[in-house]
């Protein structure tokens, strides 16, 4: 459901977000919207993880590496 909001901002901040939506093909209502979506967004809808996702997760399997060893022989070559 949409609701009617009104906003006291600065003129060129206006102008400048105006263009901005321009550029990006956007209204400035969605604009407003998607910005404050972003900044009330719950943390625990970061860990809504896809079932796609989740039967990779664990998929490939890497080899540990000494990478500190790794980087010690590689500045070892250069300065020798």
């Amino acid at each position: 459901m949409d609701s009617k909001l009104t906003l006291k901002l600065n003129k060129n901040v206006i102008e400048k977000a105006k263009q901005f939506a321009k550029q990006n093909n956007i209204s400035l209502s969605r604009l407003i919207e998607n910005y404050l979506m972003a900044i009330t967004k719950n943390k625990d809808d970061d860990q809504n993880i896809s079932p796609l996702v989740k039967s990779l997760t664990g998929v490939i399997k890497l080899e540990e590496e000494d990478y500190k060893k790794d980087y010690t022989d590689f500045l070892n070559k250069k300065y020798s």
